[in-house]
């Protein structure tokens, strides 16, 4: 009985030295764990937009980023930066995604956010989705980028020309033409001097119209109702792009066929549209992210430009102002709105 309990004494001596080393081992090996977890954190995208909150365009980049396997909140985290149309807040909302050190920025809804964040980091890898980003500076040329930029260049200065043949074309009787834009953007100069070089062509009188926000547009369609403007030409811009189904209601009450950029105008009820479809681009920045995420190197990713155009035509809408679409721009419409 003696070495019975001599035995069962030794066991629950060695048992106890057992959890007593088991309980060091896990002090030391705790803050490695911890270690190892912050060393595995979670990527993180800074979201750049000059507009107040998520658009019909951004939830496309999200889209993106979900068909790629990445889930916000889970293994990625988004950090968005909100400008609210206010240009200045660009800026600094550009110097504090730098100072969080985000893995990527993505710059989205025009030129002054590509150009924020060109400005403030060369260290950063940057994906911008905006126009004419050779001309902006964001890169030496669209085969050459270089440094920490790419992205895909959505083509709206180049298309502004083609837009106001397309309105001749279809109402052949209009010769003055009333232009809604924005002058803000470093883009506008380019995009006046094409409209301006197309009209004198095509022996059409712009009456140019300026807004720099919301507030604005009234004003702007009483103006052009007054000079007795045939049509209009929305220039694109993320301000009036979300104001697009003020603008079509504006439009509809002028009795005033019109075109735009995005195929959301024509759905909304404008008359025409002509250009890339602006939710596939967003969708496509998502590739951009996952690749730099995974190694790639800004300068070895070439910028995306769309290869296919589409022409919008709401028939509804020409009905109901009045107009007949000639069947030589019918037939070219890669959808039609009856």
């Amino acid at each position: 009985m003696r070495q019975l309990r001599i035995a069962d004494c030794r066991f629950s001596i060695g048992a106890t030295a057992i959890l007593v080393l088991a309980l060091a081992l896990s002090l030391v090996v705790a803050p490695l764990t911890t270690d190892a977890q912050q060393a595995a954190k979670i990527p993180r995208i800074g979201y750049l937009s000059p507009r107040p909150g998520l658009s019909f365009y951004d939830e496309a980049f999200r889209k993106g980023l979900r068909d790629l396997d990445y889930l916000e909140g889970q293994n990625i985290a988004i950090e968005y930066r909100w400008a609210n149309w206010a240009p200045d807040r660009l800026t600094a909302f550009a110097t504090e995604l730098v100072r969080l050190k985000v893995d990527v920025i993505v710059s989205t809804g025009g030129s002054a956010p590509a150009v924020a964040a060109k400005n403030a980091t060369q260290a950063i890898p940057i994906v911008f989705i905006t126009g004419d980003p050779v001309g902006l500076g964001l890169v030496p040329s669209l085969s050459r980028q270089g440094g920490n930029l790419t992205g895909i260049n959505i083509f709206t200065n180049e298309l502004n020309a083609k837009r106001l043949d397309l309105l001749k074309e279809a109402l052949p009787g209009a010769s003055r033409v009333g232009v809604l834009a924005n002058p803000g953007p470093p883009t506008y100069r380019v995009a006046r001097r094409n409209l301006e070089d197309a009209a004198r062509s095509l022996g059409v009188r712009l009456h140019l119209r300026e807004v720099r926000g919301p507030n604005e547009l009234d004003n702007a369609f009483s103006a052009m109702a007054k000079e007795h403007v045939d049509a209009l030409l929305v220039v694109n811009d993320p301000m009036l792009d979300a104001q697009r189904g003020r603008i079509v209601d504006l439009a509809a009450k002028a009795r005033l066929p019109g075109i735009y950029e995005w195929r959301e105008f024509a759905e909304a009820g404008g008359l025409m549209s002509y250009g890339a479809n602006l939710g596939e681009l967003y969708r496509r920045a998502a590739t951009y992210v996952d690749k730099i995420l995974k190694g790639a190197k800004p300068a070895d990713l070439p910028i995306e430009q769309p290869t296919k155009f589409e022409l919008v035509i709401n028939l509804k809408t020409a009905k109901a102002l009045g107009f007949t679409i000639p069947q030589s721009v019918l037939i070219r419409a890669d959808e039609v709105i009856r």
